[in-house]
């Protein structure tokens, strides 16, 4: 197979995992290839149905794209559903913030994890507004945050509080209080 056949096979989500896997062997050093594997892995999972994609074929391909030099096949990794606890440890000390921030959103990152990352820079913490798994002492910070994005994803979040909802619904930003509103509301249908 040639380059440029593995290129046009990739651009297809739906080409057999065998066949993605038997490309990134073959072409394992080709960073470009390497980086369409990953894409092509990220087209075929899905926030909303956690089972979409999964398969040990996936597994083994995300373990072996953490590992590579390509910022954006490791970036992948790190928001893809599917992939490992122990992969997502590893990628939360990576040089790259960009990674350690899409790792502070995924909902398979440990608590532990999410708690140390809190620590890191803007762009990593922001990450942690929007991850259901965030610890509510967390959020509560968080929905303080200068930042109207963290504070409007902090209202959005599925495990936010009552109490850290009902404050959002009183933010400055129209934006932010709308959907703390909309939340409270939905949760008061709940009950």
């Amino acid at each position: 197979m040639t380059r440029e056949e593995a290129i046009e096979l990739l651009e297809d989500k739906n080409l057999p995992l065998e066949k993605v896997k038997e490309i990134f062997y073959n072409f394992k050093n080709d960073m470009e290839i390497v980086g369409m594997v990953a894409m092509n892995l990220s087209q075929r999972t899905s926030v909303y149905d956690k089972e979409k994609g999964k398969s040990p074929i996936m597994t083994e391909l995300l373990i072996e794209l953490s590992q590579v030099e390509d910022m954006g096949s490791r970036w992948a990794v790190a928001k893809n559903p599917h992939t490992p606890t122990e992969i997502l440890e590893k990628l939360s000390h990576d040089d790259i913030n960009l990674v350690r921030a899409l790792v502070a959103t995924n909902p398979n990152t440990p608590v532990n994890v999410l708690n140390r990352l809190f620590n890191d820079e803007k762009i990593v913490r922001d990450g942690l507004s929007g991850n259901p798994n965030t610890p509510i002492k967390l959020l509560n910070i968080l929905a303080d945050d200068r930042d109207k994005m963290v504070r409007l994803r902090v209202a959005e979040n599925p495990s936010t509080t009552e109490e850290i909802l009902k404050k959002l619904a009183n933010d400055s930003d129209i934006d932010v209080s709308k959907a703390a509103q909309i939340r409270l509301e939905k949760l008061n249908e709940k009950k």
